[in-house]
Protein backbone atom coordinates (compact mmCIF):
# COMPACT_ATOMS: atom_id res chain seq x y z
CA UNK A 1 0.00 0.00 0.00
CA UNK A 2 1.67 3.19 -1.21
CA UNK A 3 1.61 6.31 0.98
CA UNK A 4 0.90 8.41 -2.12
CA UNK A 5 -2.20 6.33 -2.84
CA UNK A 6 -3.45 7.03 0.68
CA UNK A 7 -2.80 10.72 0.09
CA UNK A 8 -5.01 10.54 -3.01
CA UNK A 9 -7.73 8.75 -1.04
CA UNK A 10 -7.78 11.49 1.60
CA UNK A 11 -7.81 14.25 -1.02
CA UNK A 12 -10.73 12.75 -2.96
CA UNK A 13 -12.68 12.18 0.25
CA UNK A 14 -12.06 15.75 1.44
CA UNK A 15 -12.78 17.40 -1.93
CA UNK A 16 -15.65 15.01 -2.73
CA UNK A 17 -14.48 15.10 -6.32
CA UNK A 18 -11.82 13.32 -8.37
CA UNK A 19 -11.24 16.43 -10.49
CA UNK A 20 -10.86 18.82 -7.56
CA UNK A 21 -8.56 16.34 -5.79
CA UNK A 22 -6.42 16.26 -8.94
CA UNK A 23 -6.12 20.06 -8.82
CA UNK A 24 -5.16 20.04 -5.13
CA UNK A 25 -2.55 17.32 -5.70
CA UNK A 26 -1.31 18.91 -8.93
CA UNK A 27 -1.99 15.71 -10.86
CA UNK A 28 -4.19 14.76 -13.78
CA UNK A 29 -7.61 13.31 -13.13
CA UNK A 30 -6.71 9.99 -14.87
CA UNK A 31 -3.69 9.67 -12.55
CA UNK A 32 -5.93 10.16 -9.49
CA UNK A 33 -8.46 7.62 -10.78
CA UNK A 34 -5.69 5.11 -11.48
CA UNK A 35 -4.27 5.53 -7.93
CA UNK A 36 -7.71 4.80 -6.44
CA UNK A 37 -8.19 1.74 -8.70
CA UNK A 38 -4.83 0.32 -7.62
CA UNK A 39 -5.71 0.92 -3.98
CA UNK A 40 -9.05 -0.85 -4.45
CA UNK A 41 -7.27 -3.79 -6.07
CA UNK A 42 -4.91 -4.06 -3.10
CA UNK A 43 -7.65 -4.03 -0.44
CA UNK A 44 -10.09 -6.03 -2.57
CA UNK A 45 -12.95 -3.61 -1.95
CA UNK A 46 -14.56 -0.65 -3.70
CA UNK A 47 -13.71 2.54 -1.85
CA UNK A 48 -16.00 5.01 -3.60
CA UNK A 49 -19.61 4.74 -4.80
CA UNK A 50 -19.18 5.39 -8.51
CA UNK A 51 -22.92 6.02 -8.94
CA UNK A 52 -22.58 9.09 -6.74
CA UNK A 53 -21.26 12.33 -8.21
CA UNK A 54 -19.87 13.70 -4.95
CA UNK A 55 -17.22 11.06 -4.19
CA UNK A 56 -19.20 9.23 -1.53
CA UNK A 57 -17.13 6.64 0.35
CA UNK A 58 -18.24 3.05 0.77
CA UNK A 59 -18.08 1.41 4.18
CA UNK A 60 -14.66 0.00 3.28
CA UNK A 61 -13.60 3.46 2.13
CA UNK A 62 -14.64 4.99 5.46
CA UNK A 63 -12.56 2.44 7.39
CA UNK A 64 -9.50 2.89 5.19
CA UNK A 65 -9.82 6.70 5.27
CA UNK A 66 -9.40 6.71 9.04
CA UNK A 67 -6.20 4.66 8.84
CA UNK A 68 -4.97 6.74 5.90
CA UNK A 69 -5.27 9.94 7.94
CA UNK A 70 -3.41 8.33 10.84
CA UNK A 71 -0.58 7.22 8.56
CA UNK A 72 -0.30 10.64 6.91
CA UNK A 73 -0.24 12.30 10.33
CA UNK A 74 2.46 9.87 11.43
CA UNK A 75 4.49 10.75 8.35
CA UNK A 76 4.09 14.45 9.14
CA UNK A 77 5.16 13.87 12.74
CA UNK A 78 8.21 11.91 11.58
CA UNK A 79 9.18 14.70 9.19
CA UNK A 80 8.91 17.29 11.96
CA UNK A 81 10.99 15.12 14.32
CA UNK A 82 13.71 14.72 11.70
CA UNK A 83 13.67 18.46 10.99
CA UNK A 84 14.05 19.25 14.68
CA UNK A 85 16.94 16.82 14.91
CA UNK A 86 18.51 18.52 11.93
CA UNK A 87 18.00 21.92 13.53
CA UNK A 88 19.99 20.76 16.55
CA UNK A 89 22.91 20.35 14.18
CA UNK A 90 22.40 23.71 12.50
CA UNK A 91 20.45 25.87 14.93
CA UNK A 92 21.14 28.59 17.45
CA UNK A 93 19.98 29.53 20.94
CA UNK A 94 20.03 33.28 21.64
CA UNK A 95 20.22 34.59 25.22
CA UNK A 96 20.47 38.04 26.75
CA UNK A 97 22.33 38.54 30.05
CA UNK A 98 24.08 41.36 31.85
CA UNK A 99 27.60 41.39 33.27
CA UNK A 100 26.39 39.75 36.47
CA UNK A 101 23.97 37.08 35.27
CA UNK A 102 26.21 35.89 32.42
CA UNK A 103 28.33 34.10 35.03
CA UNK A 104 25.40 31.78 35.77
CA UNK A 105 25.37 30.82 32.09
CA UNK A 106 29.01 29.76 31.82
CA UNK A 107 28.69 26.19 33.24
CA UNK A 108 25.36 25.79 31.42
CA UNK A 109 26.95 26.71 28.12
CA UNK A 110 29.82 24.33 28.77
CA UNK A 111 27.42 21.40 29.32
CA UNK A 112 25.13 22.41 26.45
CA UNK A 113 28.07 22.51 24.04
CA UNK A 114 29.18 19.10 25.26
CA UNK A 115 25.76 17.67 24.41
CA UNK A 116 25.12 19.66 21.23
CA UNK A 117 28.51 20.69 19.82
CA UNK A 118 27.13 21.98 16.52
CA UNK A 119 24.59 24.35 18.04
CA UNK A 120 25.65 27.98 18.22
CA UNK A 121 25.12 29.71 21.58
CA UNK A 122 24.79 33.46 21.13
CA UNK A 123 24.81 35.56 24.31
CA UNK A 124 24.26 39.29 23.94
CA UNK A 125 24.98 41.80 26.67
CA UNK A 126 21.80 43.50 27.82
CA UNK A 127 20.77 46.01 30.45
CA UNK A 128 18.89 44.10 33.17
CA UNK A 129 15.79 46.29 33.04
CA UNK A 130 15.54 45.94 29.25
CA UNK A 131 16.08 42.20 28.92
CA UNK A 132 12.35 41.34 29.28
CA UNK A 133 11.62 43.84 26.50
CA UNK A 134 14.24 42.20 24.28
CA UNK A 135 12.64 38.81 24.90
CA UNK A 136 9.14 40.08 24.06
CA UNK A 137 10.45 41.85 20.95
CA UNK A 138 11.90 38.50 19.80
CA UNK A 139 15.41 39.95 19.72
CA UNK A 140 16.44 36.92 21.79
CA UNK A 141 14.63 33.76 22.88
CA UNK A 142 15.85 33.57 26.48
CA UNK A 143 16.99 36.03 29.12
CA UNK A 144 18.75 35.74 32.49
CA UNK A 145 17.84 38.39 35.06
CA UNK A 146 18.15 38.86 38.83
CA UNK A 147 14.52 39.82 39.45
CA UNK A 148 11.06 38.50 38.63
CA UNK A 149 9.45 40.52 35.82
CA UNK A 150 5.96 41.94 36.29
CA UNK A 151 4.92 41.40 32.67
CA UNK A 152 2.43 38.50 32.54
CA UNK A 153 3.40 37.75 28.94
CA UNK A 154 6.89 36.78 30.12
CA UNK A 155 7.34 33.31 31.60
CA UNK A 156 9.80 33.33 34.50
CA UNK A 157 11.54 30.33 36.06
CA UNK A 158 13.78 30.74 39.16
CA UNK A 159 17.12 29.03 38.58
CA UNK A 160 19.67 30.06 41.23
CA UNK A 161 20.42 32.20 44.27
CA UNK A 162 23.24 34.71 44.45
CA UNK A 163 24.50 36.83 47.34
CA UNK A 164 26.66 39.85 47.91
CA UNK A 165 30.23 38.98 48.87
CA UNK A 166 33.14 41.07 50.08
CA UNK A 167 36.22 40.05 48.06
CA UNK A 168 39.78 40.72 49.17
CA UNK A 169 43.24 39.61 48.12
CA UNK A 170 44.58 36.53 49.98
CA UNK A 171 47.30 38.75 51.48
CA UNK A 172 44.82 41.30 52.86
CA UNK A 173 44.52 41.37 56.69
CA UNK A 174 40.78 40.62 56.41
CA UNK A 175 41.46 37.43 54.44
CA UNK A 176 41.89 35.50 57.68
CA UNK A 177 38.24 36.10 58.57
CA UNK A 178 35.04 34.54 57.22
CA UNK A 179 32.84 37.51 58.11
CA UNK A 180 33.20 41.15 59.14
CA UNK A 181 31.00 43.96 60.37
CA UNK A 182 30.45 47.21 58.48
CA UNK A 183 32.26 49.08 61.25
CA UNK A 184 35.48 47.22 60.36
CA UNK A 185 35.33 48.55 56.80
CA UNK A 186 35.37 52.29 57.51
CA UNK A 187 39.09 52.62 56.76
CA UNK A 188 39.17 50.39 53.68
CA UNK A 189 39.52 51.55 50.07
CA UNK A 190 36.72 50.17 47.89
CA UNK A 191 36.74 49.45 44.18
CA UNK A 192 33.19 49.84 42.87
CA UNK A 193 31.25 49.30 39.66
CA UNK A 194 30.11 52.67 38.31
CA UNK A 195 26.78 51.42 36.91
CA UNK A 196 23.66 52.13 39.00
CA UNK A 197 22.15 48.98 40.52
CA UNK A 198 19.94 47.89 43.44
CA UNK A 199 23.02 46.25 45.01
CA UNK A 200 24.95 49.54 44.93
CA UNK A 201 22.05 51.49 46.44
CA UNK A 202 21.61 48.98 49.28
CA UNK A 203 25.33 49.03 50.07
CA UNK A 204 25.34 52.82 50.32
CA UNK A 205 22.21 52.75 52.49
CA UNK A 206 23.75 50.15 54.83
CA UNK A 207 26.92 52.18 55.38
CA UNK A 208 24.83 55.29 56.06
CA UNK A 209 22.60 53.37 58.46
CA UNK A 210 25.58 52.22 60.54
CA UNK A 211 27.29 55.63 60.21
CA UNK A 212 30.39 54.17 58.64
CA UNK A 213 32.37 55.95 55.89
CA UNK A 214 32.26 54.24 52.50
CA UNK A 215 35.52 55.15 50.79
CA UNK A 216 35.07 54.44 47.09
CA UNK A 217 38.59 55.06 45.82
CA UNK A 218 38.17 53.62 42.31
CA UNK A 219 35.16 53.18 40.04
CA UNK A 220 35.32 50.91 37.00
CA UNK A 221 32.87 49.80 34.28
CA UNK A 222 33.86 46.12 34.45
CA UNK A 223 33.59 43.41 37.10
CA UNK A 224 36.58 41.64 35.56
CA UNK A 225 38.69 44.78 35.98
CA UNK A 226 37.50 45.16 39.58
CA UNK A 227 38.55 41.59 40.41
CA UNK A 228 42.00 42.11 38.87
CA UNK A 229 42.69 45.18 41.01
CA UNK A 230 41.43 43.41 44.14
CA UNK A 231 43.76 40.48 43.39
CA UNK A 232 46.64 42.96 43.17
CA UNK A 233 45.77 44.34 46.62
CA UNK A 234 44.76 47.79 45.35
CA UNK A 235 41.49 47.69 47.28
CA UNK A 236 38.51 45.54 48.26
CA UNK A 237 35.10 45.20 46.62
CA UNK A 238 31.53 44.11 47.16
CA UNK A 239 30.34 42.02 44.22
CA UNK A 240 27.75 39.32 43.48
CA UNK A 241 29.46 36.14 44.66
CA UNK A 242 28.53 34.33 41.44
CA UNK A 243 30.81 36.65 39.48
CA UNK A 244 33.91 35.68 41.51
CA UNK A 245 33.37 31.96 42.13
CA UNK A 246 36.24 30.90 39.84
CA UNK A 247 38.75 33.14 41.62
CA UNK A 248 37.45 32.15 45.05
CA UNK A 249 37.79 28.46 44.16
CA UNK A 250 41.32 28.93 42.82
CA UNK A 251 42.39 30.94 45.87
CA UNK A 252 43.27 34.16 44.04
CA UNK A 253 40.48 35.92 45.93
CA UNK A 254 38.98 35.43 49.38
CA UNK A 255 35.24 35.96 49.95
CA UNK A 256 33.78 37.20 53.22
CA UNK A 257 30.25 37.98 54.33
CA UNK A 258 29.30 41.32 55.85
CA UNK A 259 27.13 40.74 58.92
CA UNK A 260 24.81 43.68 58.33
CA UNK A 261 24.41 43.05 54.58
CA UNK A 262 22.87 39.65 53.92
CA UNK A 263 21.80 40.60 50.43
CA UNK A 264 20.49 37.75 48.30
CA UNK A 265 18.92 37.79 44.87
CA UNK A 266 17.14 35.08 42.89
CA UNK A 267 18.15 34.62 39.28
CA UNK A 268 15.43 33.86 36.73
CA UNK A 269 15.47 32.56 33.18
CA UNK A 270 12.72 34.18 31.12
CA UNK A 271 11.04 33.58 27.76
CA UNK A 272 7.82 34.47 25.95
CA UNK A 273 4.85 32.78 27.60
CA UNK A 274 2.65 32.11 24.55
CA UNK A 275 5.27 31.54 21.89
CA UNK A 276 6.82 28.40 20.45
CA UNK A 277 10.53 28.24 21.26
CA UNK A 278 13.09 26.78 18.89
CA UNK A 279 14.07 23.20 19.60
CA UNK A 280 17.55 24.41 20.62
CA UNK A 281 16.05 26.82 23.19
CA UNK A 282 13.81 24.06 24.55
CA UNK A 283 16.86 21.83 25.02
CA UNK A 284 18.67 24.64 26.84
CA UNK A 285 15.70 25.06 29.19
CA UNK A 286 15.62 21.32 29.76
CA UNK A 287 19.30 21.40 30.73
CA UNK A 288 18.66 24.27 33.17
CA UNK A 289 15.85 22.30 34.83
CA UNK A 290 18.02 19.18 35.06
CA UNK A 291 20.74 21.15 36.85
CA UNK A 292 18.19 22.46 39.36
CA UNK A 293 17.32 18.91 40.46
CA UNK A 294 20.92 17.74 40.84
Amino acid sequence: MDINQLEVLVAVAQEKSFSRAAEVLHRTQPAVSQAIRRLEQEVGEKLFDRSSKDGTLTSAGEVLLDYAKQMLNLRRTAQIAVKELRDLHQGKVSISANEHTVFYLLPMIQEFRRRYPLIKVEVTRGVASRIPTEVMAREVELGIISFKPNDESVKSTPVAWDELALIVAPTHPLAKKSSVSIKELGMESFIAHNAPSPYRDKVIESFEKYRTPLNIAIELPSLEAIKILVEKGIGIALVPKLTAEAEISSGTLKALSVNEMKLERRLHIIYRRNSELSHAAKMFLQLVREKQTE
